[in-house]
């Protein structure tokens, strides 16, 4: 047998330089780039492989390591799964700062490898640089710290278990229904051992992504339960866009006039302008929508896990309605109790098409969908479209920003108050261009992720809305993309606080305290921060607009600029889009506050009809 003698870490490097897969009938590889930040836990041993290979590997720097981890989660969202970035780092501080980016993978079932320095397998010079010293478990190290937020975690203690570990952990991201981040552990000394390893393991290899066929009996039962609904909707998750199903799914609702509501996942899966959109529900929907699927007595549940924000906490779907769950993942598509169809999103809608043959939803729902529709188009149009005051609002915003954008262009954001201002207002040009990080809600996600799609966009601009708060969270990675040519449009709100949670927070009984700058302790809570002078200073152009001319100009302008471009408007911090759905937090039982008093009965009694695990 043929043998290559070489490290641990380079033995890594050269299998998942092998590694390709077929994109649009293009091969490429699997693992097109790594994100790095080099420190003594990395840069001798994978950092001078990955100098070796440096032509077929692209390493590009990162600014911090959570803003790679995010911007990898934004990569592999943006090309649909069908790529995966990987994340390095060293030791110690520099591991656990990926922790939180891992967590976003995790709960949005997005691929990324990480693979961090560790302590050394022998021990011999502990403690190291940047070690935890578990006194009881000396075999632990802060590395363990990424077990909850992946699904592989292996730490290589001998230079062969490469050939075990490595192809297990792409196994696992190329896995429909595990799909999540892998974590590889690096010991410092194992990473520099060398091993005879089969020539044959550095051959390139050809990966497809797997479409699992769904049970015919799982099919039989949820065609009967459709044919038998008089009012039935289908609820578009993120899985839609994972599986390629977006013709698919617009074939299946033609074919049976079926309403469409989209998860903040699965926005996009349609266009806006489909006959059969109806819009966003939940949480960060829309009143109109929301109603209609109150209305539902049956909700098919395409590529979603059903979070609170879609469910309303479980209180959106009428009790007495029926569920079908259309997952690759079990574990998603029998929750609540519901009727399972277990496997690939596209495959089960062709196979539902052809056993619903003839059936279709009445005139009458369709007329009741239509009229929904119709309401938020014109909530929409008053909100995006009202008449200008001195400080602009968020929906004026975001209608400015739609206005610009194209059918090839790709929005997103995260966290805070703007999901839900994109969500109802944003009606989507092209497929599969939205991007809401709404499953970790990950404030700094935004500008990390937005230099994350710039690597997976060919085509079009990446915009990127965030505010003030998230601004100040997580930021470096505007001069990652000036550094790397990855340019990107940020729109920067600032409303002088953590507006939406303040928001909550009297909406619940709370008092004003600790959100918005003014209400801070200290001396300078009037300080504020110019965000334009800050991202010039990273080399960004940067502009602050007054008004929606100075912004349109701005966005304008923005397109035609050779890097990243930031953008500052002053937003009004309570003039919300009005819409949602039932929410529930933990608001005290017992107060001397009567407002929460009173917020706690409200929230008792939406309670009443939740859906509770059936």
């Amino acid at each position: 047998m043929s043998t290559i003698r070489t490290t641990t870490a380079d033995a890594l490097v050269r299998f998942l330089i092998a590694q390709r897969t077929v994109v649009d009938g293009v091969e490429v590889p699997l693992f097109p780039g790594t994100l790095a930040i080099f420190g003594h836990g990395n840069v001798t041993s994978l950092g001078q492989s990955l100098e070796a290979h440096r032509d077929q590997m692209p390493v590009w720097r990162g600014q911090s390591e959570e803003g790679m981890g995010l911007a990898a989660a934004a990569f592999a969202k943006a090309t649909r799964r069908r790529q995966i970035m990987v994340c390095t780092s060293s030791i110690g501080p520099g591991a656990t700062n990926m922790v939180t980016a891992a967590g976003v993978a995790m709960a949005n079932r997005l691929p990324v490898l990480f693979v961090a320095g560790d302590t050394f397998n022998s021990r011999l010079p502990d403690p190291v640089l940047q070690q935890v010293e578990h006194f009881g478990t000396p075999s632990v190290t802060v590395n363990d710290a990424f077990r909850p937020v992946v699904r592989f975690w292996d730490r290589l203690t001998h230079p062969a278990q490469v050939l075990a570990s490595i192809p297990g952990a792409v196994r696992t991201m190329m896995d429909p229904a595990e799909c999540g981040p892998a974590f590889i552990g690096l010991p410092q000394d194992v990473a520099a051992e060398a091993y005879d390893y089969p020539a044959a393991f550095f051959e390139p290899r050809v990966h497809h992504w797997p479409r699992p066929r769904p049970d015919r009996e799982e099919l039989a039962r949820a065609a009967r339960l459709i044919r038998a609904a008089r009012r039935p909707v289908l609820v578009a998750g993120g899985g839609v866009h994972y599986s390629l199903a977006e013709d698919g799914l617009d074939r299946f609702v033609r074919a049976h006039r079926v309403p469409v509501v989209e998860t903040v996942a699965g926005k996009s899966s349609l266009l806006g302008s489909h006959p059969h959109y109806v819009g966003p529900l939940g949480v960060t929907g829309a009143d109109a929508t929301n109603a209609l699927v109150e209305e539902a007595d049956l909700v098919i549940a395409v590529g979603t896990r059903l979070q609170d924000f879609t469910t309303g906490s479980w209180t959106l779907f009428a009790p007495q309605a029926q569920v079908v769950t259309v997952n690759a993942a079990r574990f998603d598509a029998g929750k609540h109790f519901s009727a399972p169809v277990v496997g690939d999103a596209r495959e089960c809608l062709e196979e539902l098409d052809a056993l619903l043959a003839g059936w279709t939803c009445s005139v009458e729902w369709n007329e009741r969908a239509t009229a929904a529709r119709a309401d938020l188009d014109r909530l929409v149009a008053a909100r995006t479209g009202a008449e200008e005051s001195s400080v602009l609002s968020y929906a004026q915003v975001v209608g400015a920003v739609h206005d610009e954008a194209t059918e090839e262009d790709y929005v997103l954001t995260a966290a805070g108050g703007l999901p839900g201002e994109l969500n109802i207002n944003w009606s989507s040009k092209g497929v599969a261009t939205f991007d809401c990080e709404y499953g970790f809600s990950c404030m700094g996600y935004e500008i990390s992720g937005a230099w994350g799609a710039a690597f997976a966009r060919d085509r079009g601009e990446v915009f990127a809305l965030v505010g003030d708060g998230s601004y100040l969270m997580l930021n470096s990675d505007i001069y990652a993309s000036v550094l790397s040519g990855k340019k990107f449009v940020l729109v920067v709100c600032d409303n002088a606080g953590f507006a939406v949670i303040e928001r909550l927070q009297r909406g619940k009984g709370g008092e004003s305290y600790n959100n918005m700058l003014r209400d801070a302790r200290g001396s300078g809570s009037h300080e504020r921060v110019d965000f334009a002078a800050h991202a010039a200073a990273m080399g960004a152009r940067s502009v602050h607009v007054s008004g929606l001319d100075e912004l349109r100009e701005a966005l304008a302008a923005a397109r035609t600029h050779d890097r990243t471009s930031v953008i500052v408007v002053d937003v009004a911090e309570s003039d919300w889009t009005p819409g949602g759905s039932y929410w529930q937090v933990g608001i005290p039982e017992v107060s001397e506050s009567p407002a929460v008093v009173v917020a706690r009965a409200e929230s008792d009694a939406a309670l009443v009809d939740q859906r509770r695990g059936t």
